[in-house]
């Protein structure tokens, strides 16, 4: 693996890592604005806590090393989550500054997923 994609990998990692953690326990607390929103969109308030736990299982499973299959997961995980968050928006008519939380944790997964060292890939070797 090229230093480039390494450094791309680990900034890409670490800014997706803070992104879901942080947002994870907002959601996992029930953060009055997080809950006002939820209600808006039209989805029951537990599915903050569902979500949030998910987000802060799945950052794990990125972070640590090995479990190739589990990393997978977490990054579909990421995607569905982030990509549904974008066209709740999208369906509810909210303004752009909405979409770009986001847009911007579905584009880190793609990138921390893309550039992911070699170890942390699924192959036939690993399964």
């Amino acid at each position: 693996m090229k230093r480039r994609d390494k450094i791309v990998y680990w900034i890409a990692t670490i800014w997706l890592s803070l992104g879901m953690v942080s947002t994870g326990f907002v959601q996992i607390i029930h953060l009055e604005e997080e809950a006002t929103k939820m209600k808006a969109l039209g989805y029951p308030l537990y599915f903050l806590t569902i979500i949030g736990i998910w987000k802060i299982l799945g950052v794990v499973a990125v972070i640590v090393p090995k479990f190739p299959l589990l990393k997978e997961w977490a990054y579909a995980g990421f995607f569905f989550v982030m990509s549904g968050a974008i066209f709740t928006h999208l369906a509810v008519g909210d303004k752009a500054v909405e979409f770009f939380g986001p847009s911007l944790l579905l584009i880190l997964t793609i990138i921390s997923w893309y550039f992911r060292p070699n170890e942390r890939k699924l192959n036939h070797s690993n399964s």
